[in-house]
């Protein structure tokens, strides 16, 4: 599976182990373990059904800023009712890498659903 678009991309290739996901933004790409990539996908999904909780609630052209800490992962979206900027960082446990990385507003989304479309064994 790949996919990809502006400021964006995002494949997995279960052939290509121990890093068989790769994210990227502009400029940047980033290699991640199954597993790191399913936790990331929950993750965001969690994020995002938070912001569409609270997106009624939103005038107009009030911003918001949200974030999410789980295991490894860290995660914010910034943004307002129907843009957000997405950021994440990955920490490094036992003698791993760590990143950082985010996707502009007319990224995020296109990237939030691409991802909710990864599957694979957790």
């Amino acid at each position: 599976m790949a996919r990809e678009g502006e400021g964006w991309r995002l494949a997995w290739d279960a052939e290509r182990q121990p890093f068989s996901v790769l994210i990227g933004g502009e400029g940047w790409a980033v290699e991640l373990r199954d597993s790191e990539a399913l936790a990331l996908r929950d993750a965001l999904a969690d994020l995002v059904a938070q912001h569409q909780a609270l997106v009624d609630q939103l005038m107009a052209e009030e911003a918001i800023s949200l974030e999410l800490e789980r295991g490894a992962w860290w995660l914010a979206i910034d943004g307002d009712r129907s843009n957000w900027a997405l950021r994440v960082v990955l920490s490094p446990t036992d003698q791993q890498r760590a990143f950082e990385g985010a996707w502009s507003a007319q990224a995020s989304r296109a990237f939030a659903v691409a991802l909710q479309q990864l599957h694979g064994q957790p």
